[in-house]
């Protein structure tokens, strides 16, 4: 009877945890869906000023600007800034694991702690992992899983104030790109000082070159000088859409799993309840007919 009673509680405590996670999954899908959609929205616009960045940079020949090549007077002790976005919340699969891994072989690659440069983290997840190695992080923010333009602007220009004057050498982000809804992979992105792709005249000899020459008006440093920091604030602001929307997907997958495993347990546990009570019967009819035998 002990043993029914126990399996009971099990099967109960089972369903209430499935109908919890299930709710979960729920509520990550509906996000999932306003994420997908705004990091979805922002793209094209991103892609396409950088995309104008890289033809102009490519076209107007040696243009120099502090965005590009860095500080002439640059700090003595000057670091670089690696950026690490994490999660303010958990119950996502390896969402937060995948990051701080690949942020621990950056470490490993730049010389350790004391090569990495200056921490910077966002999210609640990732500042016991930091803590635990023993991982000085400089400044947490706190930016919540509905970043606005202006939010990301402002730490956008607060990075190019600091590159610009030589506080820092460059800035690293270390975030989960999302690439679909079935695939999103962690990656290390280098947001300053931008690096426009060198220009294809000339590799193919000169022959059937189909470069454009383009009249600038104003001149390319100043058309420059107005794009560039744009193309910081739109690339850092799509970068935060790219880990909210991955985060919600995780969180969704994750949940779905949980739900699904309590289900099958569920069932193992009903499994177990029905024989359990079926040997409890016979036991009883089994006692029940010995008892009549000997009476009889």
């Amino acid at each position: 009877m002990a043993k029914t009673r126990e399996i009971k509680k099990r099967i109960k405590a089972v369903g209430n945890i499935r109908r919890i996670t299930k709710t979960m999954q729920m509520i990550a899908t509906s996000k999932f869906a306003r994420a997908q959609q705004a990091a979805t929205a922002t793209k094209p616009y991103t892609e396409g000023l950088f995309g104008l960045v890289t033809e102009l940079a490519a076209t107007a020949g040696d243009v120099r600007h502090p965005l590009i090549n860095g500080s002439d007077n640059v700090e003595p002790g000057a670091k670089e800034i690696v950026l690490v976005i994490t999660s303010d919340r958990g119950l996502c699969g390896p969402y937060n694991a995948s990051i701080l891994r690949t942020f621990m072989n950056l470490l490993r690659t730049s010389g350790g702690k004391d090569g990495a440069g200056t921490i910077e983290l966002v999210g609640k997840k990732g500042a016991g992992f930091l803590r635990y190695n023993g991982i000085p992080v400089a400044k947490q923010h706190a930016i919540g899983d509905k970043p606005t333009f202006e939010a990301i602007a402002n730490l956008a220009s607060e990075y190019m104030s600091r590159f610009t004057s030589g506080q820092i050498t460059g800035v690293k982000v270390v975030f989960m790109k999302f690439h679909s809804a079935g695939r999103q992979s962690p990656e290390v992105m280098q947001l300053l000082p931008l690096k426009p792709p060198a220009s294809k005249a000339g590799k193919d000899g000169g022959a059937g070159s189909t470069a454009m020459q383009y009249d600038f008006s104003p001149d390319a440093t100043e058309l420059l000088g107005d794009l560039l920091p744009e193309t910081v604030k739109a690339t850092l602001f799509q970068v935060f859409n790219d880990a909210i929307v991955s985060e919600h997907v995780a969180r969704m997958v994750a949940m779905k799993a949980a739900t699904d495993a309590a289900g099958k347990m569920r069932k193992l546990y009903t499994r177990d309840y029905n024989r359990a009570r079926q040997a409890q019967i016979t036991t009883e009819l089994s006692e029940i007919i010995a008892g009549a035998a000997a009476l009889g």
